[in-house]
């Protein structure tokens, strides 16, 4: 097989009708940008060692091959044009979609099941894999092609810039316009001008922006973004306010579980780190790489 010379646009399946909602919506953003698009299914052997003896695995195999067949079916049967490439990987699904975004301009998971349910259980691969891969994340909903402007939500951080540039780029290959949001829990004059400042300064930062809407929205920001969000096609946010173990921040946590458009949780650039060994007596320390 021919190795893309571009990132390509990667997406996590495993058979449920989430996922492959998830691979129509990537299979879009990758003919849209003029990338490969890579059906990745993690398959996790019962035995530690892959081929481990004893027990015929052929079965599970197979099934699991299917499943990657029939997602890149999906994906040029909706997309007709679509460079679509399968690949089933050993390892458990976090590990595996993490491993992937290194090297993935965009990373796109299904996300009706949780919206269903309501629920973000700890552990969850699809949370682990937002908080922690290494390229924006893109969580699908739904079945249709979203239709809507492109709300990029605004909260002060870095991760505004890198969220509001790629909202613009999106709204232009969409053709759309770009929703600028940002939430305050107080509506008074001192607190409308300071959120001005704020988005002017982000807008600042992407120049080239025309078909651009303001909102300031007011109320608690988790849940008034998730209400903001319902007429968008696509809602674009940073992970804010990491926490430890690098959980999501409040109100991304929020939007990824009551969500009902897609969303796009955009990261900045990461630095690898390695443990470097302490002499006895003294903590090992972590170092940037």
């Amino acid at each position: 097989m021919r190795i893309p010379t571009q990132r390509p646009v990667v997406v996590g399946v495993d058979g449920s009708p989430a996922s492959l909602a998830a691979v129509r919506l990537a299979a879009r953003e990758a003919l849209s940008r003029g990338r490969t698009l890579h059906v990745a299914h993690a398959f996790t052997w019962p035995d530690p060692r892959p081929g481990a003896g004893g027990t015929d695995y052929a079965p599970a195999r197979r099934a699991a091959s299917r499943v990657v067949a029939e997602a890149v079916a999906t994906a040029q049967r909706s997309i007709p044009g679509v460079d679509a490439r399968g690949q089933l990987v050993d390892g458990p699904p976090g590990r595996v979609l993490r491993q992937l975004s290194r090297g993935a301009v965009l990373l796109v998971l299904g996300g009706d099941a949780l919206a269903a349910s309501g629920r973000l259980p700890a552990g969850s691969p699809l949370l682990e894999v937002v908080s922690q891969a290494w390229c924006p994340v893109a969580v699908a909903r739904g079945t249709r092609p979203p239709a809507g402007p492109v709300l990029a939500a605004l909260d002060g951080s870095a991760y505004s810039i890198l969220a509001l540039r790629f909202a613009a780029e999106e709204a232009e290959r969409r053709g759309g316009p770009v929703h600028v949001a940002h939430v305050v829990m107080d509506d008074g004059p001192d607190a409308e001008a300071a959120a001005g400042r704020l988005v002017d300064e982000a807008l600042a930062a992407v120049p080239g922006l025309t078909a651009v809407r303001r909102r300031l929205l007011i109320g608690v920001p988790a849940e008034t973004l998730v209400q903001a969000s319902r007429d968008a096609g696509l809602i674009v946010l940073g992970p804010r306010g990491l926490r430890a173990g690098g959980r999501l921040g409040t109100v991304a946590e929020e939007v990824l579980r009551r969500g009902t458009v897609p969303a796009v949780f955009v990261h900045g650039p990461r630095i690898p780190t390695r443990r470097v060994p302490a002499p006895p007596g003294r903590p090992a320390r972590t170092l940037r790489t």
